[in-house]
């Protein structure tokens, strides 16, 4: 593919990307975000006098919170360094975009040659991280242009990737623009070997290094805590519709002996209502919730945002959500609990720890309520089998931390032998 046909395919996507927005709210919210931002970005650089800045650049939410550990760790080596973070996605930016260890935040505007020119020349970051599978051809030249440091953090590859492939040359070019990579297993490794790029080490993912540290900071949750008294807990989180119609059959039949968190992807009145419709035992939405009444509820019902990392500390087994269809959610924050974790069978290849999980025995992924039932049985069967699961997943995150402080080291390294604009 040629550069030229490249920037034909942006342009088409983001043209595609405005239709769309006619008739899809959450393409609404993309162009409506660029569109906004747009003067905003302009009118705020560049700055006359701005310091070290770190340009952090992540797809959505996920990918933030990968790149979150390695901000916090510049911070606080260095609280001077501002820290200019950008999302492609309204779902990262509109959850994130009061982060307050970031100096700025931004949707990235398309890769266009134009705009990868002006955010070098204007924004002139002294480093740029970019997590993941963020990899746009005309940023990377422009930031190369300026022999501006790019390096990509919990990165990973896979054969069918077009990089690998007869016809990836120009998307080959992107990689050798970037001065250093950290990816997440030996394979990734391997793979970028095999096209000439050794300026790659692995270091394991962040989100690792994050959820250890939630683990340990989270204060407790009355209302969990009441609600699950001294049974059995199992938590679902992030579920969707596909989830629930294998757990809802589940839950019928165990309710009364064990208790259950269902925490839904995305909190719609219409969801919530089907979910309560189609369970027998009594059901107690959160928001609702008292530690006088929520004891007796064999389901708590969670309708508010940002409280699931914290609730898998109650369970004794978890069900995360997105499996079956749309894509496997974090499963990271389940595992540094040390429970057993059950997921959807169609949609977890792409993730490694889901993979490394199930190798090992400590993630199940799930049929149909059949399986889920055997499954479960089997553990409660055999005590000796659940704690081998737990033991599993506990030693897994354990022995997986650390690649933050390997990627932080070598950003302190750039950043202190920055000499100035």
């Amino acid at each position: 593919m040629s550069e030229i046909v490249y920037s034909i395919g942006i342009s088409l996507l983001s043209s595609l990307y405005r239709i769309a927005a006619w008739f899809n709210p959450k393409a609404a919210a993309f162009n409506k975000g660029r569109s906004t931002q747009a003067h905003a970005l302009r009118s705020t650089f560049p700055l006359a006098d701005q310091g070290q800045l770190v340009w952090v650049h992540c797809a959505s939410l996920g990918e933030f919170e990968q790149g979150r550990p390695v901000i916090e760790a510049i911070k606080a080596w260095r609280p001077s360094v501002k820290i200019f973070l950008t999302f492609f996605s309204p779902a990262g930016y509109e959850v994130r975009k009061n982060y307050p260890l970031a100096d700025y935040v931004f949707y990235l505007p398309w890769d266009t040659r134009t705009n990868a020119e002006w955010f070098a020349e204007n924004i002139k970051p002294t480093l740029a991280v970019f997590v993941k599978y963020e990899f746009w051809y005309h940023y990377s030249q422009a930031l190369k242009g300026r022999h501006i440091p790019l390096i990509s953090i919990s990165a990973i590859f896979r054969p069918d990737q077009i990089y690998f492939k007869s016809r990836g040359g120009l998307f080959r070019s992107i990689l050798r623009s970037f001065h250093f990579f950290f990816v997440q297993n030996q394979e990734s490794l391997e793979l970028l070997n095999s096209i000439g790029i050794a300026n790659a080490a692995w270091a394991g993912d962040t989100r690792f290094d994050r959820v250890n540290q939630i683990a340990h900071q989270l204060s407790e949750n009355l209302i969990a805590a009441k609600f699950k008294q001294n049974k059995q807990l199992l938590v679902i989180g992030s579920a969707w519709e596909d989830d629930m119609n294998v757990l809802i059959p589940f839950i019928n039949k165990y309710k009364g002996t064990i208790k259950f968190i269902v925490v839904p992807h995305e909190i719609s009145e219409k969801f919530l209502l089907s979910i309560e419709y189609n369970l027998d035992g009594k059901t107690e939405r959160y928001s609702a919730a008292s530690e006088q009444t929520v004891a007796e509820a064999d389901v708590l019902l969670v309708n508010e945002v940002g409280m699931l990392s914290q609730l898998y500390r109650y369970g004794e087994f978890a069900f995360v959500g997105g499996g079956y269809k749309e894509g496997l959610h974090n499963i990271l924050e389940a595992a540094c609990y040390g429970i057993p974790i059950f997921f959807g069978d169609k949609a977890f290849n792409k993730f490694q720890e889901a993979l490394d999980l199930i190798a090992h025995g400590g993630a199940f992924p799930i049929h149909n309520f059949k399986h889920l039932d055997e499954t479960y049985l089997k553990f409660s069967k055999d005590p000796k089998s659940y704690q081998d699961a737990c033991d599993t997943t506990k030693h897994y995150v354990q022995s997986n931390l650390g690649a933050t402080e390997k990627i932080t080291g070598y950003c302190k390294k750039i950043l202190e032998g920055w000499k100035g604009a």
